[in-house]
Formats: C-alpha cells, structure tokens, sequence
C-alpha cells in the first residue's frame, strides 16, 4: 500500500506501478514450433532466464509448420523450423541458423537389419517392402512409423530420401520421443527421429553404408541432416534478440552440442 501511495504521489498510474516503480519491468517473449528442437529450447531459456531475470520465454512445440504460422500471425516472437527448405511463406520472415540436426533411422534392437539404403527406405516408405525379409532381415511385415503432417523432421526426411508416397497404414506420431517409444515396443517397426533424443532403447541403422555419427556428419556423408531455424517478424530487436544472440553465443552452442546436435559456430 505505502508502495502505491509514493507511486501515485509521483504522478504514475496504477497501470504501470508495476512496471515502473520499484520494480523491474520483466518482457516476455512465446518462442513455438519444431518439437525435435522444443526440449533444446526449453533448456537454452532455463539457462538465459538464469542469466536474464527481466525477461520470461516461454517455449511452445507444434511442428515446424505451426512455428512459421505463428511468427507471421504474431502469435509468437521466434519461431523453430528444422526443414532442409523454407517453404515459401517464411521468406518473407527473418531467418538465422542456430544448430544442425541429423535424422536417424531407427528399428527395434532385436531387429537384425543394420543397414538400409536410401531407396530400400523410400520402398519401405511407400509400402513396396512389405516384408524385412526383403532387406536382409526375418520374414516379418515391416510397420512404418512417421511423424504427422507438419514436422519439420517428416518434410526434411521426406525431401532427403525423395519420392515418398507415405503408405496410408503407417502408425503416425506427433514427436520425435514417441516414435521412439512405439518402435522401442513393436520388433517389427521402422521410423526416423531427431538424433538429439536416441537413447539405448532403439537401434540406429545405417543409411548407404554410413552411420549417424557427428564425426560422419561433419565429414558430409551422412545425408540426413538439416539446419535448425529461428524465424523472426522483421528485425531482432528486444528481449528476442538478447535470446538469439545468446544462443548463437559460447556457452549455448556448447549447450546444443552437449545435448546431441551440431552447432554452427
């Protein structure tokens, strides 16, 4: 109350008592879309909101498609877009790669199947493999598990491999950690996900011969991989621009790269 009367005493409105006397003004920024990149992002705004107390990000998935949509809409300050191409609506948006991120085949580790190339994965894709005894492994049906329409990691897939025609059975999923769960529980399941969130429960397959190493991906041959973007409205500015820069700094690179996924500086 005393805090109140000084305030109004010296002419400042109710309206910005908080934001403008005694008390520091805090900016908020809504950062939405890629859900490979989501849990990464979450942990760069822990570690800047750390740092910076006067200011709040709140981290949002959706798909890459849905991250593009807000930043036009104004729904959301940066959006997160891992795909190989900017679709045509985010040109006209701002645009800074802040990490790199590969693609890994996945099946379940029972699976004897070790390798597969890239067109064995489009037949798989698009229902011409329907047995794994066709790749190399047992004479068992082959289950596709991909991400939903959208993922920035199902259209950057899709455009690495090429042609794909998606079979209408395939079992669809809405992030990277839940097609991991269904082919870590089903032996006969095939899918592809961010590297950033494999763990023992999968098998990694090689693609044309090559693994899904960093060393491998530095080299350039490994071929799934595609850049993480930051998408702004305009110029960065603000509390959204403290934010990239801090990512694109030291320490958040080092973050993206202790975390699985290649920085860019």
């Amino acid at each position: 109350m005393k805090l109140m009367k000084i305030c109004v005493l010296m002419g400042i409105s109710l309206a910005t008592l908080f934001g403008g006397c005694g008390r520091k003004s805090t900016d908020s920024i809504t950062v939405a879309g890629s859900t490979a990149f989501q849990p990464f992002a979450e942990k760069l705004a822990e570690q800047f909101m750390a740092k910076r107390s006067d200011i709040r990000i709140a981290v949002q998935g959706g798909g890459s498609a849905l991250g593009i949509e807000s930043v036009r809409s104004g729904a959301a300050q940066i959006g997160m877009a891992d795909l190989v191409v900017l679709p045509p609506e985010a040109r006209a948006l701002a645009s800074v790669i802040v990490a790199r991120d590969s693609i890994a085949v996945i099946v379940h580790p029972e699976n004897k199947v070790s390798n597969l190339s890239t067109t064995q994965i489009r037949q798989i894709l698009n229902g011409s493999i329907k047995s794994w005894k066709e790749a190399g492994g047992n004479d068992h049906p082959v289950r596709v598990v991909s991400r939903e329409s959208g993922s920035g990691t199902r259209s950057s897939f899709e455009q690495i491999i090429g042609d794909v025609n998606l079979l209408t059975d395939a079992v669809i999923q809405n992030s990277s950690g839940t097609v991991r769960e269904t082919v870590a529980n089903d032996k006969d399941t095939i899918g592809y996900l961010s590297h950033g969130v494999l763990n023992q429960k999968v098998k990694i397959v090689q693609v044309d011969g090559v693994d899904c190493t960093k060393e491998e991906i530095v080299a350039g041959r490994y071929k799934l991989v595609r850049p993480v973007y930051f998408l702004t409205k305009g110029e960065q500015s603000g509390a959204m621009k403290a934010f990239i820069e801090y990512v694109l700094s030291p320490e958040g690179q080092d973050t993206i790269k202790k975390n699985g996924l290649l920085p860019v500086k």
